[in-house]
């Protein structure tokens, strides 16, 4: 997968603001696939204070399952996380990806 534009609120990766912590929530996953193979999983964790999407991206034509890890991309609230998975989701489905929730 191709870097995507920041959107709005984007910070450096581990840059967090200072606040109440608590305990990491995991809001969503999504998995793309295309042909039956693993193309991408997009993980949101709600922090608290931040919310932080992780990806995992499995290179076309790699021998072993082995995925690279951008990011992470870190933004100021779950509703900034999704509307970048929600690109991010769109682009993939252009590209022939079927993405289901798990």
């Amino acid at each position: 997968m191709s870097e995507l534009a920041p959107i709005g609120g984007l910070r450096a990766p581990g840059q967090m603001s200072t606040g109440v912590a608590h305990a990491p929530r995991e809001l969503f996953v999504r998995h793309a696939r295309k042909d039956g193979r693993s193309v991408a999983v997009l993980r949101a964790v709600d922090h608290g204070d931040a919310c932080v999407v992780e990806a995992e991206v499995f290179p076309a034509g790699s021998r072993d399952a082995t995925a690279t890890r951008p990011g992470p991309y870190t933004f100021a609230d779950a509703h900034q996380a999704t509307a970048f998975v929600t690109e991010a989701v769109e682009a993939l489905m252009v590209l022939g990806c079927d993405v289901h929730a798990q």
